[in-house]
């Protein structure tokens, strides 16, 4: 059975989920000040770029728990897939 997300990755995609939370906000009150189209095409950017990293921290967080438990890693092998996965999202995210 797959386990809990971790009490670090939790709280790290709660905080993004809450900053996006508050830019959707934004944009709504964009919308009903009557703001450009320019400037909430803007905010929605914002928004999307801070969903999609969140979303990449919750797949390498589902990765992550696969891993540990298909493998069983000792901490040295622990301490190699954090690194690669530490790459992996770096990389990804250049891809955004």
């Amino acid at each position: 059975m797959t386990q809990l997300i971790g009490a670090d990755a939790r709280i790290d995609i709660l905080n993004r989920l809450r900053r996006a939370e508050g830019q959707i906000r934004g944009v709504q009150r964009m919308i009903e000040e009557g703001e450009s189209c320019l400037k909430i095409g803007q905010q929605f950017s914002a928004v999307r770029k801070a969903l999609d990293s969140t979303y990449l921290r919750m797949t390498l967080c589902f990765m992550e728990q696969e891993l540990d438990a298909c493998i069983k890693p000792d901490d040295a092998q622990k301490a190699g897939l954090d690194h690669m996965l530490k790459d992996m999202e770096t990389l990804l995210a250049r891809m955004g």
